[in-house]
């Protein structure tokens, strides 16, 4: 079982992912009046609230179960996440509307702050402080376990992989979105681009360690939403795509990839190891 402390938290987080996906995803083009910086073009706030609620969703799914080997996953990728965008806050600090005449975009970036330095903080604790016991194994030996086909193992290798490259450029040279982006980003939306990538990616990491079919479920879900809703996004602002750049045709590849796997994520039945095994590999 996961500690008071954590559920807390992550309900927390919950919420704040709300309000961060109606601003960002609902308001992509009022930023300048009511988010804590303003995002430019539109796409990149929209892909931003996307993230942000596939993330609420990948929590939510993860606390329903209450068990810390069901939360583990979603657990790191949001601590790694929020200390990633800390970070990436305090680099461009100037950017956000901490002295704006507006109330509602000076009192967002406030909160923003607030929230960025208090959560991760806190998530750090917590996690030290928490005591391992002999549930938390999961893993394709351990009782119950659905080991993954080696398909899927495959094609969460590969955007793992790809989310973590291309996160880890983004956050160190902001200047690679010319070629590894679709659309412009400035480098303070570059980072928080970035901070999403290597969440999701950590957690496509974790989720091939475990090898198992039973976490890989929640995660699969977020990955469905991330998709559905950026391309959405996309189809809200078509004109500001590179569309003569590879970057946005493995963009687009990659988005079918993980609707595949989200699929076989949430339709495959988890079998105990074991049976159909063969069948499987």
């Amino acid at each position: 079982m996961i500690s008071t402390g954590m559920r807390r938290l992550l309900a927390a987080f919950t919420c704040l992912t709300v309000l961060a996906f109606v601003a960002l995803f609902v308001g992509a083009t009022r930023t300048e009046q009511y988010f804590a910086w303003t995002i430019k073009p539109a796409t990149t706030a929209a892909f931003l609230g996307a993230a942000y609620g596939a993330g609420c969703v990948m929590v939510v799914l993860a606390l329903r179960s209450g068990r810390w080997p069901a939360v583990r996953i979603p657990y790191l990728a949001v601590l790694l996440f929020t200390v990633a965008t800390l970070l990436a806050t305090l680099l461009h600090l100037d950017r956000f509307h901490l002295a704006a005449p507006g109330a509602v975009a000076r009192a967002a970036a406030w909160f923003w702050l607030a929230v960025y330095v208090v959560v991760p903080v806190a998530m750090a604790v917590l996690l030290v402080r928490r005591r391992p016991s002999p549930a938390d194994a999961v893993g394709p030996s351990t009782e119950g376990a659905a080991p993954m086909p080696s398909w899927l193992r495959a094609g969460l290798a590969v955007q793992g992989a790809v989310f973590v490259l291309v996160g880890l450029a983004l956050y160190v040279v902001p200047r690679s979105q010319a070629v590894l982006w679709p659309w412009p980003l400035t480098p303070l939306t570059g980072r928080a681009v970035a901070s999403w990538l290597l969440a999701f990616g950590l957690a496509a990491v974790l989720a091939l360690r475990v090898g198992d079919l039973r976490p890989l479920r929640v995660i699969a879900a977020a990955y469905a939403v991330l998709v559905v809703l950026v391309l959405v996004a996309v189809l809200r602002f078509p004109a500001t795509l590179r569309w003569g750049a590879p970057a946005t045709w493995v963009f687009f590849g990659l988005a079918v990839l993980m609707l595949v796997t989200a699929a076989a994520g949430l339709r495959r039945r988890p079998e105990p190891a074991g049976v159909g095994v063969g069948r499987a590999a």
